[in-house]
């Protein structure tokens, strides 16, 4: 079947998000994780609301102002949900997430390749459909991170789930140097990621556009060497600027405005 490592990956986060929270008390759900104003169960309704919402389930409807973490119409979608299920039991949240994930799976396989390729609506504007799952597979493992942070519970998650994670925010570089820094031309930037998925990515700017480069490449601009986990990260908005560049295992060669501009840039997950 087409892109069932795109399903496998979706499986892999939700159960590992499931087995985390099995055993936890009604409390865990109430600990406050890193984005701003939602809980733990705050963002197990998140991930259920987006996949009731894929299927065509009507939006709850909401009443006041909106938090101001909100900025956007996809934020108010999942404020609407987060606020909808606010005072249900942490437990009861964790059994429909259960539920609605099962049944994205069993929906997710049924696709044909067809249905796999078709462009369509998105977050990030029309996209075929396989592209979208990869960017449910980038919400859901951040968001699993963010509960095992909330929770203390820290771990090593070196499944399908990361290896798209890493891939996406690595082929967004590009799109950081070139649209967000605003590189001239004749910039060369080198990113050298140690761990697991380690990798050496080099983009430069030519002719005002901003591309992977495969060629060797001497002179370059700012070389910028990182762990994988740091990385992802800082691109998903989970560190400061400062606390990327600043970390022990964060090596720069180069302007050090430069780097800090590429620090600042590289924060691209909305």
């Amino acid at each position: 079947m087409a892109y069932e490592w795109i399903t496998e990956a979706l499986e892999e986060t939700w159960g590992a998000l499931e087995r985390l929270m099995d055993p936890q008390p009604a409390s865990a759900y109430e600990r406050q994780t890193c984005c701003p104003g939602w809980s733990v169960r705050d963002i197990l309704s998140h991930l259920i609301g987006f996949e009731l919402m894929l299927r065509g389930e009507p939006v709850p409807a909401r009443e006041g102002p909106l938090p101001e973490h909100v900025r956007n119409v996809v934020g108010e979608l999942n404020e609407a949900f987060v606020e909808a299920y606010r005072q249900v039991p942490g437990p009861e949240v964790l059994e429909l997430f259960r539920r609605t994930t099962r049944t994205s799976l069993e929906h997710l396989r049924s696709l044909s390749d067809e249905a796999w390729s078709k462009v369509g609506w998105s977050p990030e504007g029309d996209r075929p459909y396989f592209r979208f799952m990869e960017t449910r597979v980038l919400d859901s493992w951040i968001h699993l991170q963010d509960v095992r942070d909330a929770l203390l519970e820290p771990a090593d998650d070196h499944g399908s789930g990361e290896e798209i994670v890493v891939n996406r925010f690595e082929s967004a570089l590009p799109f950081v140097l070139g649209k967000k820094m605003h590189a001239p031309d004749g910039t060369v930037l080198r990113l050298n990621l140690s761990g697991r998925l380690a990798r050496s990515v080099v983009i430069g700017v030519e002719v005002g556009r901003a591309r992977a480069l495969d060629e060797p490449v001497r002179d370059v601009t700012l070389e910028v060497t990182t762990p994988v986990a740091l990385f992802w990260r800082r691109a998903a908005g989970r560190i400061s600027a400062e606390a990327f560049l600043s970390a022990s295992a964060t090596q720069v060669r180069g302007n050090a405005l430069k780097a800090r501009d590429f620090a600042e840039a590289l924060a691209i997950m909305i």
